[in-house]
């Protein structure tokens, strides 16, 4: 009876050794290594997911490159690129609604086809046949002497309203711009939050006010309510672009003179700076 129990001990043993060996897989990174990425535009939030090929020593963009001139390219390796915005956006001169979309190119010399598809499946060859929600054109230029040895997509020229999405590669660059509506939301939160504000609520909406041109003598309003107990240093700082901008030059040097006090005190020399450069300015 031992040994028949033995024997059995033994056989699972050597099953389950068996089972974890047939399984077993090998862990390598990625020829093409993932990427995502979130940035914020404005008050819109943009996701990236794609993989990064490299160029090791290939032509890329050409009639008979590595992708090919007038194909179809999933803009990436190994997936689909996956491209989400949290709100409506316009992209490349069209409306888009808020939602994920598969990123699908064809590349051209002078400029490239960008079609995007509502995001369904990882699968590129998925969508060839499918309606995009968006063909865009998008300006390519030659970077010249600069390369990148890695596929990238990134977001830049940042604004509260709008950004440049780029695909490079190599030493091709084509963008796209989007705009957001940043600042119907940002209009909506101040008037709502205006029936009963905080400080940092006048300072927020003066700020904004300011940085987009809008009423400053409203914007003067707020940011004089906002120091009327405890300023604090940048707050002064706004205040006194706010009067510099209104022409109100004593007004500005002297508020400019309370936050460069106040810096200083606090050990912010950025605010030291630049409130003495605006004085230097503004004195003359």
């Amino acid at each position: 009876m031992m040994r028949k129990l033995i024997f059995q001990v033994f056989a699972v043993i050597a099953m389950l050794s068996f089972s974890n060996l047939s399984t077993a897989q090998v862990v390598a990174p990625d020829a093409s290594p993932s990427a995502k990425f979130t940035q914020m535009v404005g008050l819109t939030e943009i996701s990236v997911s794609y993989y990064r090929p490299g160029v090791k020593g290939r032509t890329i963009f050409a009639e008979d490159g590595l992708v090919p001139y007038g194909k179809i390219w999933r803009t990436g390796a190994n997936a689909a690129t996956k491209i989400s915005f949290s709100d409506d956006v316009n992209i490349g001169g069209k409306a888009l609604s808020a939602g994920s979309y598969a990123i699908l190119t064809k590349p051209m010399a002078n400029a490239w086809e960008v079609m995007l598809f509502p995001y369904e499946a990882s699968s590129f060859g998925s969508y060839v046949e499918k309606e995009p929600a968006a063909t865009l054109s998008a300006e390519v230029s030659n970077m010249g002497a600069v390369t990148m040895e890695n596929f990238m997509i990134m977001i830049d020229g940042l604004t509260n309203n709008s950004a440049m999405l780029h695909f490079i590669w190599d030493n091709t660059a084509a963008s796209l711009p989007i705009t957001v509506n940043t600042d119907d939301k940002v209009m909506a939160s101040i008037d709502n939050t205006m029936s009963g504000p905080a400080v940092n609520d006048y300072y927020r909406a003066a700020s904004y006010y300011l940085a987009e041109g809008k009423d400053l003598k409203m914007a003067h309003q707020w940011i004089t309510k906002a120091n009327a107990d405890a300023p604090r240093y940048w707050m002064l700082r706004t205040q006194a672009l706010i009067e510099a901008e209104l022409g109100m030059t004593t007004e500005a040097i002297a508020t400019a003179k309370k936050s460069l006090d106040m810096a200083k005190e606090a050990g912010n020399m950025d605010y030291v700076r630049m409130n003495e450069k605006s004085l230097a300015e503004w004195e003359k």
